[in-house]
This record gives structure tokens, C-alpha cells and sequence, in this order.
């Protein structure tokens, strides 16, 4: 997982650091980055975070090969078992302190998942356009809970480029939910695709709410 950088990331440039401007109170938004079993949430979080993120990762082991599945990811070598937690400050288009939760991706966790989309803004839905099928349930659990979210599609080294068009159209989305690529591993990649998931959950036509269960 890559180290935290030791600034905050702008999206426009890739490890500059921007700070809200003097005086200005910066909005507090709970974000998560939610996904399928391997599709980069804890990179995700890594790569933009401000500080050292929280994780809560153990070794995967031979008991668990029934459930989770390797194919496509025979490199990974853990998985997150609670949360990782990083926070983003940001200025741009508002002063803002982005507190990011990772959550864990097998369905198995979905208890939890409810219980970490306490008082979000939204969610990044990580995918992987190799095992577009392990996004499924994070995408259907945004759907139930009404939270605003966006499909950032991890560009992995070797996976096919698929139009996004095709892939809107393979996760079953509603229209007005936005797609987007992102790098897992670039901070502002990840950023770009936080403020998108900010100027979509905050719109005034986003008909979800905040979750509050």
C-alpha cells in the first residue's frame, strides 16, 4: 500500500499541497470508499490521505479461499477486516476536510457497511473492470440506503479500457449517477474523483439523503 503523503493533495496537479485559505472555516464531510474484495479502497485511501491512515488489514489465509476469491488479484496478500481511515483537506471549489472511511469488501461486512454510512455525504464506489461483478453489492447497498455515490473505475495495470458507457451500462446504473476512471495509486487521481462524489451528493437534483439509522 503506498505511504501517506505528508501534505494534502490538489487534483489538478499530483502531490502538491493546497491549504484552505486564512480565516475560512472548512467544511467537515464524511465520505466512503466502498468497492469489491481487492478493487484498491485501501490504496485509495493511502494515496490521498494527509496523514497516516488507519488500517485494519490481516494476512488472508487458506480458511478463507472459499469466500474470497482470488482470481484476477493472486498478488493480494491481505484484506481489510473493519475500516481504514484517512482525511483529506482541500480548498477547492470550498474549504473542506474530507474524513475518509475505507470499508471492507466482502458482503459478508454489510452490518457494518450501514454502520460506517452513519452521517456520509456519499460514497466512492471503486471497480475493477477484471471482476466488475465484486462492485455489485456496494453499489446495490448505496441504492437501499438512498446514499449518493459515483463509480470510479481503478485503472490496474493490464485491465482492458472499457468505454464507461459500457460499464454504467454493466452495473445496472441509474442515469444520473456519474462514472469516472481513477488511479488508486495517484493522489490526484483519488482526489478527482472525492470532488466529484462532493459536487454529486451535494447538487440540488441528488434525490438521496443522508443516512441516519
Amino acid at each position: 500500500m503506498p505511504s501517506a503523503k505528508p501534505g494534502p493533495a490538489d487534483p489538478s496537479t499530483d502531490g502538491a499541497a493546497i491549504m484552505p485559505a486564512p480565516g475560512l472555516v472548512s467544511a467537515v464531510l464524511k465520505i466512503l470508499i466502498a468497492g469489491g474484495f481487492g478493487v484498491g479502497k485501501t490504496t485509495a485511501v493511502g494515496a490521498v490521505s494527509e496523514i497516516a491512515p488507519i488500517t485494519t488489514e490481516e494476512r488472508l489465509t487458506q480458511a478463507g479461499a472459499a469466500t474470497d476469491s482470488l482470481d484476477g488479484i493472486q498478488e493480494k496478500a491481505t484484506t481489510t477486516v473493519a475500516f481504514d481511515f484517512g482525511r483529506l483537506t482541500l480548498d477547492v471549489p470550498m474549504p473542506m476536510e474530507l474524513m475518509l472511511f475505507g470499508t471492507p469488501g466482502q458482503e459478508r461486512f454489510a452490518g457494518l457497511w450501514y454502520d460506517l454510512a452513519r452521517g456520509a455525504v456519499g460514497a466512492v464506489v471503486l471497480a475493477d473492470t477484471r471482476r466488475l461483478e465484486s462492485s455489485f453489492d456496494a453499489v446495490g447497498f448505496c441504492e437501499r440506503a438512498r446514499l449518493p455515490f459515483i463509480v470510479a473505475v481503478n485503472e490496474f495495470d493490464g485491465a482492458h479500457r472499457y468505454p464507461l458507457d459500457d460499464v454504467r451500462r454493466a452495473l445496472v446504473l441509474n442515469p444520473g449517477t456519474p462514472v469516472r476512471r481513477c488511479d488508486a495509486r495517484k493522489p490526484s487521481s483519488v482526489a478527482a474523483a472525492l470532488l466529484s462524489l462532493v459536487d454529486h451528493a451535494l447538487s440540488p437534483t441528488s434525490s438521496s439523503t443522508l443516512l441516519d439509522i
